[in-house]
């Protein structure tokens, strides 16, 4: 039998071989923590659905960080869970408010911590819907104005970068505009662009206390069966001034990413969601899978898809295991 000149086993027999023509590459500056800050004092509470992860009072939370410092990873994005809830999420852009505190005093121990916040009203309504609700739904332009104050009040509680979760139409120029009137015109947004209304939200739901009263996000949240109609949020968003583009989830909406960054010149962020992270965990505490192996493939698909950041709970683990990845191969 006649084999072919180019014998593509050649390149994979030895791991120096395999390593020397690798295509995607992960490294810890890939990486966004997602952290979960809660009203109140001397709180640390595990989250049975994110094993690993924690809900934490702002002072605990300042006390914990170092272990972030520590894994190399640089960034880490901020949701606050507020002790009082009201139709309009006021708590959210209280200069009080929890997240906040978070910020002034992460930032006061470690001035170089990237911040980003997530900004939506879910996680601070009586409702737990992303906006003031008219009638039984979300009234779009209301909405704007106040996440404008909520981005100002991160900023100026010493946010680097807010990200705008919401979905409302509009809500990236509303932002842009609020951030250069307050002289804010540095802090740059990562806008959820193309968030998608899906099934795999329910452990961070759990987590930000952020489940919805009445009904669904449907209205605002993308179907899931549409490609198309990413391609043009992504665009009313660039054109409205974000700086960084977002899809959510990112591993069932692989082939979403690489459109977006085969299609535009702008950074992709992608979220790994708490469900695509509570589903690699609960396997492998059952054995029914090798829980680093399976992290790392989900991680390095996401980055392969084209994804520049990754906004992942598996951040410090995956760091951990890229550090002593990396000692072994120099010893």
């Amino acid at each position: 039998m006649r084999f072919p000149e180019y014998r593509p086993r050649r390149l994979r027999k030895s791991e120096a071989f395999r390593r020397m023509v690798r295509e995607t590459s992960l490294d810890v500056s890939d990486f966004i923590l997602p952290l979960f800050v809660i009203e109140g004092k001397g709180i640390k509470v595990p989250l049975a659905s994110l094993p690993g992860h924690f809900q934490y009072s702002p002072e605990i939370l300042a006390q914990e960080i170092g272990q972030v410092i520590d894994s190399g990873v640089s960034a880490v994005i901020l949701f606050g869970v507020p002790s009082k809830k009201d139709a309009i999420g006021s708590q959210a852009f209280s200069n009080d408010g929890v997240t906040q505190q978070a910020i002034k005093r992460l930032k006061d121990i470690c001035p170089a911590l990237t911040i980003v916040t997530d900004v939506c009203l879910c996680e601070y309504t009586d409702h737990g819907h992303c906006g003031v609700i008219s009638d039984e739904t979300v009234d779009n332009d209301p909405t704007l104005d106040i996440l404008a104050k909520v981005s100002v009040s991160h900023a100026r509680a010493g946010a680097d970068m807010v990200a705008p979760s919401d979905m409302m139409d509009g809500r990236v120029g509303a932002i842009r505009e609020a951030l250069d009137e307050s002289g804010y015109e540095s802090v740059p947004i990562m806008s959820y662009s193309a968030k998608y209304c899906s099934a795999f939200y329910g452990p961070f739901r759990d987590a930000a206390q952020s489940t919805p009263q009445f009904g669904d996000r449907k209205s605002y949240q993308m179907d899931p069966a549409n490609g198309d109609e990413a391609l043009r949020e992504v665009e009313l968003d660039i054109d409205e001034g974000a700086d960084i583009v977002m899809v959510k989830p990112a591993l069932s909406y692989l082939d979403i990413i690489w459109r977006v960054k085969s299609s535009f010149n702008r950074p992709v962020a992608a979220y790994n969601v708490s469900g695509e992270y509570a589903m690699v965990k609960a396997a492998s505490q059952n054995g029914w899978i090798d829980g680093e192996r399976c992290m790392f493939e989900v991680l390095t698909s996401i980055k392969r898809a084209g994804a520049d950041i990754i906004i992942t709970y598996h951040a410090l683990e995956a760091a951990k295991a890229l550090r002593e990845i990396e000692g072994q191969r120099l010893t």
